[in-house]
């Protein structure tokens, strides 16, 4: 079994955190292409057989433009803060068709102390909250199935963040799902500790993951009418 990230990795991403400025991240660029991106391109190179399992509408793409990788670089226009670079790096699994709809991604998060995967909607658009909302109103067994089922839930936590305080308007207060109604964010996670990040079985622990979170995925994309 191979290694993909290592120590140098997170020693580069904890020094990016400490000196955020264009002059120290182009004096260790090297270290970043050599240490974070090369190998998350290897990683995702390597998923994309044990993700096609899943579901063949999702792309784990190494590439370096318009691939899973996010870029390190912040968009900071609208941002109040201003710094240039993310201290982490991130990936998206996304759905064939994402370029042309909103569409739920797999997530991989590498960040030292806090590296995870995931998997959902984050932050989507009013209408595609809505109709994940209706879905769930419409076909409440199958969420609990696929969002609260005890093995999954044992694994994964989903996302509580800014959790809406009353019901959505136009809702049933007295649904049996409620609570999940009024989600902002309808993602599951769990949390990788570093030495698994760092260690031989990364891979194999990642194409266990996606697999459990597939029937959630499944879900989003039925209320999304994408295929899965």
């Amino acid at each position: 079994m191979s290694t993909y990230f290592s120590d140098a990795g997170f020693k580069f991403l904890r020094g990016l955190a400490r000196h955020n400025e264009r002059e120290w991240f182009l004096a260790h660029k090297a270290d970043y292409e050599a240490h974070v991106r090369e190998p998350f391109q290897r990683l995702l190179a390597d998923l994309q057989p044990g993700l096609r399992e899943v579901s063949e509408h999702y792309r784990s793409e190494p590439k370096g433009n318009g691939g899973s990788l996010f870029r390190i670089h912040r968009d900071t226009r609208f941002a109040n803060d201003k710094t240039p670079y993310k201290n982490w790096q991130g990936a998206r699994l996304f759905h064939a068709r994402s370029k042309q709809v909103e569409a739920p991604a797999f997530y991989l998060h590498l960040q030292p102390g806090n590296c995870f995967v995931a998997a959902g909607v984050w932050h989507p658009q009013p209408e595609t909250l809505r109709r994940i909302r209706h879905f769930i109103v419409d076909n409440p067994g199958s969420w609990k199935a696929a969002a609260h089922g005890t093995a999954f839930r044992k694994r994964f936590a989903l996302d509580d963040d800014e959790m809406l305080t009353r019901m959505p308007r136009g809702f049933p207060a007295d649904f049996e799902c409620a609570d999940d109604l009024r989600r902002r964010n309808f993602a599951a996670f769990r949390p990788i500790d570093d030495a698994t990040m760092t260690g031989p079985r990364l891979r194999k622990t990642l194409e266990g993951d996606i697999a459990a979170l597939g029937p959630f995925v499944d879900y989003l994309c039925a209320a999304l009418d994408l295929e899965f």
